[in-house]
């Protein structure tokens, strides 16, 4: 049995960790018009953006973890806000890392699925987004995050227990370009709201207050994640 057993975990691990061959250059684009026709038009980024936010929210909670904070929960709203809630001391790197994470973290994750993408590593990019979903669900503290949560993290399940290659391998990249298109907007409407006297206590207001750094400069940061990520994802999803 124990033979059977870890014979079957070794199976399993080459599959995930293994690589899978890159889709045709036509598949890649057509997955970047997908992502683009969930982000570019207004109607459907309000429903889209709900992804957009779990990363934020995701970004937040995961970096107040790994400085050291304890994480409280996080909420995710309706209206595509969200709430990440975690104790500490209100001042120090371990807070400026955690309140620069939110609106970095939606692209950074994009460079990071396009690196994996470009090592063939399909099967790892999906297991570890489902993994990241499922442990962000335990923290969720209200329903409608947690209803947006599991239904995401439900959809990378079933594409990856009973579709293909060549699905998953769409699925994948519709993913890494959606983050990587949809970290970009954020950022521009942050500085929209700004513009017109909104947005009082937003992520780069609050960076402000913690290092006496204009918002205007960590808004800057913003984008240049963002775009960067966008660059540099863009070029290695499109050398197939």
């Amino acid at each position: 049995m124990d033979s059977t057993a870890s014979a079957s975990l070794a199976s399993l691990w080459d599959e995930v960790a293994g690589t899978q061959p890159d889709p045709d250059l036509w598949v890649v684009i057509a997955t970047l018009v997908a992502a683009l026709t969930v982000v570019v038009p207004h109607v459907l980024w309000r429903l889209s953006r709900n992804a957009i936010t779990i990363a934020h929210e995701g970004g937040h909670g995961l970096v107040a973890l790994l400085t050291g904070r304890t994480l409280t929960g996080i909420r995710l709203h309706s209206d595509t806000s969200g709430l990440t809630v975690s104790r500490g001391k209100p001042h120090g790197i371990g807070m400026i890392l955690t309140a620069a994470a939110g609106y970095t973290a939606p692209p950074l994750l994009g460079l990071g699925g396009a690196a994996l993408l470009a090592a063939g590593r399909i099967t790892l990019l999906l297991w570890l987004a489902t993994a990241l979903l499922v442990a962000m669900l335990v923290m969720i503290r209200n329903a409608y995050g947690a209803l947006t949560v599991f239904v995401t993290g439900g959809t990378f399940v079933l594409v990856s227990w009973l579709t293909g290659p060549q699905v998953q391998a769409a699925f994948a990249y519709v993913v890494v370009w959606f983050l990587l298109l949809g970290g970009v907007r954020p950022a521009f409407e942050l500085q929209a709201k700004r513009a017109r006297g909104g947005a009082g206590d937003s992520d780069a207001d609050q960076l402000s207050r913690l290092t006496h750094v204009p918002a205007g400069l960590w808004l800057f940061l913003f984008h240049a994640v963002s775009l960067c990520s966008l660059i540099g994802g863009g070029r290695w999803l499109l050398e197939v």
